[in-house]
């Protein structure tokens, strides 16, 4: 039977709506007593240090165990989080923060000034956050205050200081790596590779505090055995469940729907046979069809994306991109024979198994090829292999996968297509994108800054830099013992705001 969907409308200018997810009518169960057990498609990163975080999967988790300077809610606002104010002085060089007064780390120390300073160096040293290499100096006034300068302006700079990747941590935990300690509303307690990763609320929490105490994030990578660990009970909640396994769980879950505010696409690597050849990236554009992609994976539901952004980005985001290659096989024929391969072609798509949407995208991606004469074969491989080989060793020729905004910023999406970017995994290079990336970071007018990204946004769809395919649904199966699920505009999970109904 069709379960039942309750949809999140469109969203604006980095906002989406929350939806509160009420069961019936009753008092929220204490934090004292309660407890959870939700399903995640992979284990943690090794490190528990944030400023090393990578994965989307991890930095979603890290969202409820560490904080910035600033922090971002469900509107897209970015709110005072360790810094209690601050300001920007006219030449939009230098940002002075004045620190909330007795914020405590999960061990019971307060946070400093001089942690606020190790932290943020961290942070610039790990070299995650792009817009870190722009900061000269970051120090502490006679009156405690954090001062962190630029080089040259960023009007975007404030977004940088939200993602986990800037989190405060202890200059004394001498262990980060093995040792997390954080300032948000849950703790790190323990974990088990491969089975679990443990969170327990934080009573010395300076915001509005968990209301669950104990959370168990399971490890749950086979996808065969989702339903049926949902609807055995042995987890109450699973996000990014697809539609037919929505389908499938019995009455106690209701199914809420968003979009998981990431862009998927066939991602090609440029520095290899074939797809060095902007022709057949070309080509391969042409052939995909994202409608029949989005029916196939979501019963039609998700957005369609024509480049390295997605709708809740709102004021960066450019609709008409997403026709700029309308579906036309002679066309695709047409470049592959220009390009030499008019007999076709074979290349390997390697995809992590433990993401059911990806490997259904890739299989629809298998058969639409085959009509351009083109054999495309999958290779499903474990998440820590994909983010070791292909990654951060690039040895790939192409891959499905949804890439993630880890600030409030268009720069967070674009950056990685600069030619000599840390994380540009497909190798994509440009010279008119490197000159358009340029002038957008140079500029502190919104409205020429604006511009200039959309310019990169057009430059990444003119030369197919990869095969964009659609911002995928959201689906949440969450027990109705529970509520509170809140969407993001920003790929996190906040479990400080779920709570058990009576």
């Amino acid at each position: 039977m069709k379960r039942k969907l309750f949809k999140l409308f469109s969203v604006v200018v980095l906002a989406t709506l929350t939806i509160a997810l009420t069961a019936c009518s009753g008092d929220k169960e204490t934090a004292s007593s309660s407890s959870i057990t939700i399903g995640i498609p992979q284990d943690m990163e090794d490190s528990l240090d944030p400023t090393k975080a990578v994965a989307a999967g991890t930095k979603e988790i890290y969202f409820n165990i560490y904080e910035g300077l600033l922090k971002p809610d469900e509107n897209g606002n970015l709110n005072p989080a360790i810094a209690s104010e601050y300001s920007v002085s006219e030449d939009g060089l230098t940002y002075t923060f004045t620190l909330r007064e007795g914020v405590k780390f999960h061990d019971g120390t307060e946070v400093t000034a001089e942690d606020v300073v190790y932290s943020l160096n961290k942070c610039a040293d790990a070299g995650m956050v792009s817009a870190f290499s722009n900061v000269t100096d970051i120090s502490v006034t006679e009156d405690g205050k954090v001062v962190i300068t630029l080089e040259k302006p960023d009007v975007d700079f404030n977004t940088a200081l939200a993602s986990v990747n800037a989190s405060i941590i202890p200059a004394s935990n001498k262990d980060p790596d093995h040792t997390g300690i954080g300032t948000g509303p849950y703790k790190y307690v323990s974990r088990s590779p491969q089975e679990n990763f443990i969170l327990e609320s934080f009573d010395d929490y300076w915001g509005e505090k968990a209301k669950i105490k104990h959370i168990t994030l399971a490890v749950v990578a086979n996808t065969d055995t989702i339903v049926m660990n949902l609807n055995s009970g042995a987890i109450d909640m699973l996000a990014r469940v697809t539609s037919a396994q929505a389908d499938q769980l019995n009455d106690n879950y209701e199914i809420y729907e968003g979009t998981m505010n990431l862009v998927q696409a066939l991602y090609l690597n440029n520095g290899v046979e074939p797809f060095n050849d902007v022709r057949v990236r070309q080509a391969l554009c042409y052939a995909v069809d994202k409608d029949k992609i989005l029916e196939f994976v979501s019963d039609g539901h998700g957005s369609k994306i024509g480049s390295s952004m997605f709708p809740s980005f709102g004021k960066y985001y450019v609709e008409d991109l997403n026709n700029y290659y309308t579906r036309d096989l002679d066309k695709a024929k047409e470049l592959l024979k220009e390009a030499g391969y008019e007999n076709g072609l074979t290349f390997t798509i390697t995809v992590p198994s433990n993401y059911t949407q990806h490997v259904d995208t890739a299989q629809v991606i298998v058969e639409q090829l085959k009509e351009i004469g083109v054999n495309a074969e999958i290779s499903l491989i474990e998440w820590d292999s994909w983010l070791s080989d292909v990654y951060s060793g690039r040895n790939f020729q192409s891959t499905v996968i949804g890439v993630d905004a880890s600030t409030l910023c268009a720069n967070a999406l674009l950056s990685r297509f600069e030619s000599t970017a840390h994380n540009n995994f497909t190798n994509f290079s440009s010279e008119d994108y490197d000159a358009a990336f340029a002038k957008a970071n140079a500029e502190t007018d919104d409205e020429l800054r604006t511009q200039y990204y959309k310019d990169c946004e057009a430059i990444l769809t003119k030369e197919a830099a990869n095969v964009y395919i659609q911002d995928i649904a959201e689906l949440v199966a969450l027990n109705k013992k529970y509520a509170g699920y809140t969407f993001y505009p920003l790929y996190v999970q906040d479990f400080s705001k779920l709570y058990i109904v009576e």
